[in-house]
């Protein structure tokens, strides 16, 4: 985490599904109560102090976790903090200036992070994910005041596919292309639909980013619904992710109001109605044509294709599905440019991937790596190798669709085509390791009856 540039002292809490479970809104309340009293240091009576709650981070398993900015310097990060712990950190830390080092983040904490590269996460851990104006202040809603004001819809979608974004939600279709469909279709009325209905066993990733930075997510949105053509969205949302509703809801609310969504966005002609539909938490209504009916209150049955959503869609009309991560890489694609997108990644797999890295590794949580990596850097260099001296013995990726990667198969770059090759996918981006105490018959036992239980029994080979 880098320096705050402020004057005050500031008091940054996880509050992502985990942070919370972990009793991170008892940290804050006791924060503030000490800050309130009486008995507190002297720089905290000369100082403003501010609490403020973030998304996640990314390394869920060390929560609460809380970092300390002291104005001019870098910040201080504790692990596990109860608010029994607060007045010691109050006092140490901002009153004398002297870190807390047996509650302070190990190597482990920064190794963790020392090989991602966050971009899409970039706010994640820093914005408030309720406060609109932080997200304005660390350049938010830039991107699409660019869009509207100096670029028209095919200029967006050339810098889309000049920046060669894939779909980050499946099997990596150029998302420039498939927004050329839809833009092309004949309509007066087009639908754009943000798919965050993960249901991968161990996935976690669109969870944490649209509770962590919706707006980044809504931005995201109007930036592809402008390049389409698109009057009207829908965020579907599985119902079991409480959290990222809430503050979706909010966000939509607080967007509108300022102006970012509804009629004559920005004061230009171009409008853009965003709604949030609530999934019921059906694995088979991640396949876009079963959201899609879902949406239209039917039962989530996927649908013959062709004829494509991009033709045919919701309740008939053009419509563009993208995931949530696919998303989250526009606004900075539009801000910094297609040429500087296309250096990060490999030739044909440009930006960075999102993990949900779990299972048996040291450190497990959300992780941001550039396409290219080996699946032997993400397990050993990020999430710190296999505990207790055991033996790697596999690594599932790709959700139930996907593959299990033995060992000689580690040094497998992690980009599209190369893990389809090796007998794997990019799928949404669940990572889960196994050691050498796991039995893979029981693996495949779990992801075939996973599969079989979710599937909506319309094709018979599921039925049986």
């Amino acid at each position: 985490m880098s320096a705050v540039k402020s004057d005050i002292i500031e008091v940054h809490i996880c509050t992502g599904t985990a942070g919370v479970a972990s009793g991170a809104y008892e940290v804050m309340d006791a924060f503030n109560e000490v800050f309130k009293s009486k008995n507190v240091p002297a720089i905290v009576k000369e100082r403003e102090c501010k609490v403020k709650k973030t998304g996640c981070r990314g390394l869920c398993e060390r929560d609460v976790l809380v970092d300390i900015y002291l104005p001019g310097e870098e910040a201080a990060t504790y692990e596990h903090v109860t608010p029994d712990m607060v007045q010691t950190i109050v006092d140490e830390h901002i009153g004398e200036g002297e870190p807390v080092k047996k509650w302070a983040a190990k190597k482990s904490y920064y190794d963790f992070y020392r090989l991602q590269k966050r971009y899409v996460l970039k706010d994640c851990g820093v914005v408030d994910p309720e406060d609109i104006d932080d997200y304005i202040q660390l350049g938010g809603y830039e991107a699409i005041k660019k869009v509207v004001n100096e670029m028209s819809p095919e200029d967006v979608i050339e810098e889309v596919k000049k920046a060669n974004l894939r779909g980050r939600g499946g099997g990596g279709f150029p998302s420039g292309l498939k927004w050329t469909f839809c833009r092309k279709s004949p309509g007066d009325h087009k639908y754009l639909v943000c798919n965050a209905d993960e249901g991968d066993p161990g996935a976690f990733m669109d969870r944490s980013i649209i509770e962590g930075n919706p707006h980044d997510v809504i931005e995201g949105m109007l930036i592809a619904a402008y390049a389409i053509g698109c009057n009207e969205g829908y965020i579907y949302c599985r119902a079991e992710y409480p959290l990222a509703i809430a503050r979706v809801k909010k966000a939509l609310r607080v967007a509108e109001e300022r102006g970012y969504l509804g009629d004559n966005i920005l004061g230009t002609n171009f409008s853009f109605k965003l709604h949030l539909k609530e999934g019921a938490g059906a694995f088979v209504c991640g396949e876009e044509t079963a959201l899609l009916a879902s949406i239209e209150g039917e039962r989530g049955m996927p649908r013959p294709r062709p004829p494509f959503p991009a033709v045919k869609g919701l309740w008939q009309k053009p419509t563009n599905v993208n995931n949530v991560e696919t998303f989250a890489n526009l606004p900075m694609i539009i801000l910094n440019g297609a040429d500087w997108y296309t250096t990060i990644g490999t030739e044909k797999s440009k930006g960075t991937k999102i993990f949900a890295l779990s299972g048996k590794v040291k450190s497990t949580g959300l992780v941001e790596v550039p396409m290219g990596v080996t699946v032997k850097e993400l397990i050993y260099d990020v999430g710190g190798g296999i505990p207790k001296k055991r033996k790697f013995k596999a690594v599932q990726m790709g959700g139930p669709s996907g593959g299990c990667l033995p060992e000689d198969l580690l040094d497998t770059p992690i980009d599209y085509d190369s893990l389809t090759a090796a007998g794997a996918m990019m799928g949404s981006g669940g990572v889960v390791v196994m050691d050498e105490t796991n039995c893979m018959v029981n693996i495949a036992k779990f992801f075939l009856t996973f599969t079989q239980r979710e599937s909506c029994g319309k094709c018979i080979p599921c039925r049986v």
